[in-house]
């Protein structure tokens, strides 16, 4: 298995749509397995994919994005693995892509635009592609659209960044079990700053946060709401005490070192 795509998912709407993306988009053929995690719910049954690639794991109880991105890779057997929102839709051939070029100390994404979820097609909105990484307001570590990146290196195709939203990633799965370990729950809660607490672990093991433009995928537009990402009754989360306890964790790492390594 080269690739296993896992969608942490909780009554998500769009799913169906976004698992017969992948699989018409795919260049993977066998060598592409999707593991959906159902976060403590059942789809309605004419909403399920029956194709051989597709692996539903279902949680007995709701544990959040983090947990449920956790218990997906545990059970992927791909040799790289990729994570993806439920709400998501990609170019043709990006599983091949990534995976040819992806080296074994990389997290990678793409170029991403911004998907209208009903009606299933790309917004024409200027697409993502570097990110600076920044404290946001003093209280948060954030993604910042780096446009002049994007100017001075933009016939670099698979080129070194900063952050990226954490919608869509992928790395070697080796990688991911020597440095990642697994998204910690305790502290950040079950949802927010997964992909700064990944891109930190990253860098300092001597890795690094990659984007490579040869491929694209869509993420659901802000406008549009939300599912996973604002907790539930069962799992409550407070995202400002995420974002405070990610920034006590790395700040001093971030500004001793990163901010004078990127020279920002």
């Amino acid at each position: 298995m080269r690739l296993s795509i896992v969608i942490p998912s909780y009554k998500e709407p769009y799913l169906q749509k976004m698992i017969n993306d992948i699989l018409d988009n795919s260049e993977l053929e066998n060598n592409l397995e999707v593991v959906v995690v159902l976060d403590s719910y059942w789809p309605d049954l004419e909403t399920i994919v029956n194709d051989p690639r597709v692996r539903y794991l279902h949680l007995g109880k709701n544990s959040g994005m983090r947990r449920a991105i956790n218990a997906g890779v545990s059970v992927a057997r791909g040799r790289f693995i990729m994570r993806a929102d439920a709400h998501c839709c990609f170019g043709k051939g990006f599983d091949r892509i990534l995976t040819n070029t992806c080296q074994p100390n990389w997290i990678v994404t793409a170029m991403r635009y911004f998907l209208d979820p009903i009606s299933w097609k790309v917004m024409d909105i200027p697409p993502v592609g570097y990110e600076k990484l920044v404290i946001q307001g003093g209280i948060k570590f954030s993604g910042q659209k780096w446009r002049s990146r994007d100017v001075e290196r933009k016939d670099v195709m698979i080129d070194e960044t900063m952050a990226m939203q954490g919608s869509m990633w992928m790395m070697p799965h080796k990688w991911w079990d020597d440095v990642i370990g697994e998204l910690q729950n305790e502290g950040y809660g079950p949802a927010y700053q997964d992909s700064h607490e990944m891109i930190f672990k990253t860098w300092q093991a001597g890795g690094k946060m990659m984007l490579n433009k040869n491929t694209w995928f869509a993420h659901k537009h802000r406008s549009f709401s939300r599912t996973h990402q604002e907790g539930t009754k069962e799992n409550p989360w407070v995202r400002e005490q995420s974002w405070k306890y990610a920034l006590d964790t790395w700040r001093k790492y971030y500004e001793k070192e990163i901010k004078p390594k990127w020279q920002i």
